[in-house]
C-alpha cells in the first residue's frame, strides 16, 4: 500500500488584542489563492502580545517582532513558496533583482 503525501499545514497566529483578525484572514485568503494545490490546510491561531506569525509545518517563515513593521503579501508569498514549492514562479508578484 502506497503512502499518501500530505500537503503542509499553514498557520497564521495573530494578536486578538491588536485586532489583527482582518489582516490574518486577508493573508490566509492570499496564500490559499496562490497555493491552493500546495497547502493541505490553513489555520488561524488566536494569540496575544502583538504576535503575527506565519508558520508552515510548525516552522516560522515570517514573524512580526514587537518593534517591526508588517511586510507586504508578496514577501510572505515568496517565503512560503521557498518552503513548499521552490520551483514555482509567482508571476507578477515576483520581484526582479
Amino acid at each position: 500500500m502506497s503512502e499518501q503525501v500530505r500537503n503542509p499545514r499553514l498557520e497564521i497566529e495573530y494578536c486578538t488584542r491588536c485586532r489583527w483578525l482582518p489582516r490574518a484572514t486577508w493573508m490566509a485568503q492570499e496564500l490559499l489563492t496562490t497555493f491552493e494545490a500546495e497547502l493541505g490546510e490553513v489555520a488561524l491561531v488566536p494569540g496575544t502580545g502583538g504576535v503575527f506569525e506565519v508558520r508552515v509545518g510548525g516552522e516560522a517563515v515570517w514573524s512580526r517582532s514587537s518593534d517591526a513593521a508588517f511586510t507586504d503579501a508578496a514577501d510572505i508569498k515568496r517565503l512560503v513558496r521557498d518552503r513548499i514549492a521552490p520551483e514555482r514562479p509567482l508571476g507578477h508578484s515576483e520581484r526582479q533583482p
